[in-house]
Formats: structure tokens, C-alpha cells, sequence
């Protein structure tokens, strides 16, 4: 069984449908955690609460509807919803400084969720360590693009070192939240201990 089988039914047009929710309904909790932002004189990327939600999409909803949760997201600003950090928008935006984190928070879902899902009664030390790995990849994608902007010399303390106190403590809640997430799934369906 799917860790995903946890969070929805398993067959027929109510399946279809609740995944439709869940996809839509992350992909709006990630465009308002994006409004929890603030931009930073020294950087052209703002600090978000995103990276904490598109994480746990992932943990929490697998692979598939992590991904498309966050797909979702971007379609949405790429089309002129204010979806992103302050209320941006359009295409500009994933083509912008930021726009190597953006699809770097797509890869990180999906690497999340595949990583939930071959385990979904996780310890707190693995599933802070699929959300670190998480975090790496994000990191990995907005660094590589970064550099076309800012340059080699200016890429790290642009865009990693101003992040990486926010990102433990945001690592810590999702950890925490996680732990706690599992706590409840395996409560409301007690048949996954057989599983």
C-alpha cells in the first residue's frame, strides 16, 4: 500500500476528486506561504515559509500529488495569480533570480514523496532526513540558476547563507509536524498495521 492510500480512498470518482482538493488546496497553502516573505537588501531571493509546505506536500502526499500540488502552484502564478513571494506574478517570475528555486521545489516534492512512500511509518530522523535531502535539492536547483544572475562569487552568500538558520528551525516544525502527521494517519486508519 501507497503511503498516499493514507490521506485518500482508494478507488472510483471520489478518489479522483479528493486528489483534485488536496492538489488544489497545497497548491493554495503554498502560494499563501509565500506571502510570509520578506525581502532582504542583500539578496534577490526573499525568505518564504514555501519551503516548509512543499515539503511536507511531499511527505504527505507522495510523489504524485506532492508534485502536482506544487506544479499546480506554479501554473498558477505562471498565469497571473499572485501565487508567488509579495504577490508577484506571470512567467517573468519563473524565469527570474528566483525561478531555479521554484522548480527546484517541484523535484523536491516528488523526491519526498518517493522517499514517504517507500516507508510511511517513519521515524522523526527519517523524515528529517527526506526533508533535509528535500531542502539539498531545492537548494541545488536555486543555486545553479542563482548564478546566471549574481555570478559564482555571489551565489552562496545570496542565496544559501541568509537562508540557513530559518531553514533548521523550519526543518525542526516539519520534522515535529511529521512525526505528529503520522501519529494522526495511523489513528484514522488503523488497517495500515497489517500492511
Amino acid at each position: 500500500m501507497n503511503y498516499t492510500d493514507i490521506i485518500h480512498p482508494q478507488e472510483g470518482m471520489s478518489s479522483r476528486f479528493v486528489n483534485t482538493v488536496l492538489v488544489v488546496g497545497i497548491s493554495w497553502l503554498i502560494a499563501l506561504s509565500a506571502q510570509f516573505s520578506f525581502r532582504t537588501p542583500f539578496s534577490p531571493v526573499p525568505i518564504t515559509g514555501q519551503t516548509l509546505v512543499v515539503l511536507l506536500s511531499g511527505l504527505f502526499l507522495g510523489r504524485k500529488l506532492g508534485a502536482a500540488a506544487v506544479a499546480a502552484y506554479l501554473l498558477q502564478g505562471a498565469v497571473g495569480l499572485p501565487f508567488f513571494a509579495n504577490g508577484s506574478s506571470g512567467f517573468a517570475v519563473l524565469v527570474g533570480p528566483t525561478g531555479g528555486y521554484l522548480f527546484g521545489f517541484l523535484a523536491a516534492a516528488y523526491v519526498v514523496g518517493m522517499l514517504s512512500e517507500l516507508r510511511h511509518r517513519r521515524s522523526p530522523i527519517q523524515a528529517a532526513t527526506a526533508l533535509l535531502l528535500g531542502n539539498i535539492i531545492i537548494y541545488l536547483f536555486g543555486l545553479t540558476w542563482l548564478v546566471r544572475f549574481v555570478g559564482e562569487s555571489q551565489a552562496l552568500p545570496m542565496g544559501l547563507y541568509p537562508f540557513l538558520v530559518g531553514d533548521v528551525l523550519k526543518l525542526g516544525l516539519a520534522t515535529a509536524l511529521a512525526s505528529g502527521g503520522s501519529w494522526l494517519t495511523d489513528r484514522i486508519h488503523p488497517d495500515l498495521d497489517a500492511s
